[in-house]
């Protein structure tokens, strides 16, 4: 047996046409979306990331701004520049690269970001409406999960989810999301206890905890559907998730490589939220 391949690339290549056809049919209303992109330091994985945004912008056809300050910039100043971003009427999204320099306070940052531009999704406002089943901007690499199991004609309602990983940008908005389209949850660690235990019951696996190979094919149920959010590098230098693709893929019925999965969605769903946030608020 081997597993069918969730190709992240393809969807995120298919969903972003359709963003272009929506970004056009907006543009002819006189409403360009446009996302600001605030990088603070330089942090060289930060720079790609920030470039690989903006530069799918232009895909698209959405306005883009990328403000660069060095890493000695005040806290201060940074939430100044926040908040003219927040009444520029040019500007539906906010992005301010993770991490920051020890010296500003992250919360504060993001908090700082207006919700209706707050395209990562990360205000206590957007996590909130999550929360209560009344979704708005919703954090980026957890929708493009969905997206994926959406394309790949995963059956979610009734399914046993198991998600590895609880932080506030992955594992909780996963499991929400899940949860609202109709599965049964279990969120682990990587200290759960017997954590093979749970995963082998899974119907769908999303590995999002941050290590190298962690979940390897002997912990999969035959015919599982297996999501690898994690980005790592292993022995050799080289780029892999946190899924043994090589031992998964001979059980499961599908899975998501690493790269060429996740990655490619997480910026799609950017792009996604920038739209709906200028079709909603602009």
């Amino acid at each position: 047996m081997t597993a069918h391949l969730i190709d992240g690339k393809q969807i995120a290549t298919d969903t972003q046409a359709h963003i272009k056809e929506r970004v056009t049919a907006l543009s002819a209303r006189g409403i360009n979306p446009g996302l600001a992109v605030i990088l603070v330091g330089d942090n060289p994985a930060s720079h790609v990331y920030v470039s690989n945004k903006v530069k799918s912008c232009g895909v698209v056809g959405m306005h883009s701004v990328l403000e660069q300050y060095p890493a000695d910039l005040s806290e201060t100043k940074l939430l100044e520049r926040i908040h003219a971003l927040n009444i520029d009427p040019s500007i539906h999204g906010i992005l301010v690269q993770l991490p920051l320099p020890a010296h500003i306070n992250e919360h504060a940052v993001l908090e700082a970001i207006s919700p209706i531009k707050d395209v990562d999704g990360f205000h206590l406002i957007n996590a909130g409406a999550l929360m209560t089943g009344q979704p708005r901007l919703r954090a980026c690499t957890p929708y493009g999960v969905m997206k994926m199991l959406e394309h790949s004609g995963t059956e979610i309602r009734g399914a046993h989810a198991v998600v590895i990983g609880a932080s506030n940008i992955v594992g909780k908005p996963m499991a929400l999301m899940l949860l609202q389209a109709g599965a049964t949850i279990t969120v682990c660690n990587s200290k759960t206890r017997d954590l093979a235990h749970h995963t082998r019951q899974a119907d769908i696996i999303v590995a999002a905890v941050g290590r190298a190979k962690f979940i390897t094919g002997d912990m999969v149920k035959a015919g599982a559907v297996v999501i690898d959010v994690g980005m790592n590098r292993d022995e050799n230098g080289k780029l892999c998730g946190d899924v043994d693709f090589e031992s998964v893929s001979k059980v499961a019925g599908a899975v998501s490589p690493v790269p060429g999965g996740v990655g490619p969605m997480t910026i799609t769903m950017l792009l996604m939220n920038t739209l709906e946030a200028a079709e909603k608020y602009a």
